[in-house]
């Protein structure tokens, strides 16, 4: 059994229609199916409805006629034709089903219909004995005149009721299938040309690669949901382009940084190995150690953005308390030349990774000890929308218009700041990036002195 309703689903799916235009085309035909049968159907009731009432209206006003036409409780002979259907004939029967008189065409015959009852509507039924042709409505009435009972039987043929089953007959056989096939075709017609600016979209994003994200698809001009599909979808694409373009520069800059420490350890190794006995040992791997800290430095940066752009920054989150942190950043830093003061309120905290926050705000002190001549100002203070830290150095500055500029990854105005700087250009791109993670700003203005300040605004 179980394997049976598989088969059957298995054929049912087959048999679906596999576009959205024959689904659609089929859905409307279905529906528009059963709209315009149950619409005839209605029609049909009511047209049978309204031909029989105009029968019984018709045979009771001719009954009436019959009744009034008998004098002195004698009916004519024969019985006078009705005056509103030409059709119509009549008799007059006696209790025991005698014949007492009827009209011109049924003169001489016998009883036609045998009815038991009055009957208040007519009913459709043959003659007795083929005397009268096809279906009749007849109607019987049970009367006195001239004090006997007599029932005045009145009838005429079907010929409205048949002309409305003829008409509907047609309408089912010709006016249904050939409705249903212009509704069809119309909305076959419609969809698809609704339709076809997606089957557009649909080949050009099929020829779309990720080495040509430049591609865009093509947009209908509509304000419908068909355009909205179109520019979101443009959206994307810029997006994907942008960040495959960020990506592609990102992976040039990081192998152009992680390849001049590898050269520089390796030319002073061959160098060494090239005169063994001449080398100053010492002093090459002095350079390597420090060519293999700014390898480390840069790594652990790389590590950082790769965190960023998976959005894994800030996930563990509890209080941090900023004195202590930042007291610790200028204890481990290595700043002989300068003096690093400190300013920030005992017991003030903020929410984050306590990682992430460390490594923020060693990156801006690193490299505001990087360009300050004599001095960097570390100070913090609490505002009702959370904590504010300025962090500003004596140094070169820089220019309005590169401060923004600075926090694209591997920047570096080095030149433009009047320093030879080992900065890998990461440290504030990477600082930028965990504020945000933690729902804040960072920001860069100038001190009194013309140097550079950094200013980070976190939510508590």
């Amino acid at each position: 059994m179980t394997g049976l309703a598989r088969a059957w689903r298995g054929l049912a799916h087959r048999a679906r229609p596999r576009t959205v235009r024959t689904r659609v085309t089929v859905i409307a035909g279905l529906a528009l199916t059963v709209a315009v049968i149950v619409g005839l159907l209605v029609m049909y009731l009511l047209q049978v409805d309204q031909a029989k009432r105009t029968i019984t209206g018709q045979l009771r006003t001719y009954a009436v006629q019959i009744e009034q036409s008998a004098t002195g409780g004698v009916f004519p002979q024969p019985l006078p034709p009705s005056v509103l259907d030409a059709q119509a004939q009549s008799q007059v029967l006696a209790p025991d089903g005698t014949v007492i008189a009827s009209t011109r065409d049924l003169t001489g015959r016998p009883a036609v219909f045998a009815l038991a009852a009055d009957a208040t509507t007519p009913v459709r039924q043959k003659a007795a004995d083929g005397v009268l042709p096809g279906e009749l409505s007849v109607l019987g009435e049970h009367t006195e005149v001239g004090g006997r009972p007599v029932t005045v039987i009145t009838l005429t043929a079907t010929n409205q009721r048949d002309q409305v089953d003829e008409t509907f007959a047609r309408l089912l056989v010709t006016g249904v299938p050939g409705t249903l096939l212009v509704a069809c075709g119309t909305v076959w017609w419609v969809v698809g040309r609704a339709l076809r600016p997606v089957e557009q979209i649909r080949r050009t994003a099929t020829a779309i690669t990720a080495a040509e994200l430049s591609q865009r698809v093509p947009e209908p001009g509509t304000d419908d949901e068909i355009g909205h599909l179109a520019r979101t979808m443009n959206d994307m694409l810029a997006r994907l382009d942008d960040s495959a373009a960020r990506q592609r520069r990102f992976v040039a800059d990081a192998s152009h940084e992680l390849r001049s420490p590898l050269t520089a350890i390796r030319t002073g190794l061959e160098v060494g190995l090239a005169h063994p006995d001449r080398a100053p040992w010492p002093d090459i791997a002095s350079r390597a150690a420090r060519q293999t800290e700014r390898l480390e430095a840069l790594i652990s940066q790389l590590l950082a953005l790769a965190r960023a752009d998976a959005g894994k920054l800030a996930g563990r989150r509890q209080t941090v308390g900023l004195s202590a942190l930042l007291g610790e950043i200028r204890a481990t830093t290595t700043a002989p030349h300068l003096e690093i003061e400190l300013a920030v309120p005992a017991h003030t905290t903020v929410t984050g990774n306590p990682e992430d926050l460390s490594r923020l705000f060693r990156n801006l002190v690193d490299n505001a000890v990087r360009y300050a001549r004599t001095r960097v100002c570390v100070t913090a203070g609490v505002e009702p929308d959370g904590i504010r830290v300025e962090i500003g150095d004596d140094g070169p500055g820089i220019p309005v218009e590169e401060r923004e500029r600075v926090f694209d990854r591997f920047v570096r105005l080095d030149a433009d700041r009047g320093h030879g700087s080992r900065s890998t250009g990461l440290g504030l791109p990477i600082a930028r990036e965990i504020a945000t993670a933690h729902g804040g700003t960072i920001t860069l203005t100038e001190t009194d002195g013309g140097g550079t300040r950094a200013v980070v605004a976190l939510p508590r």
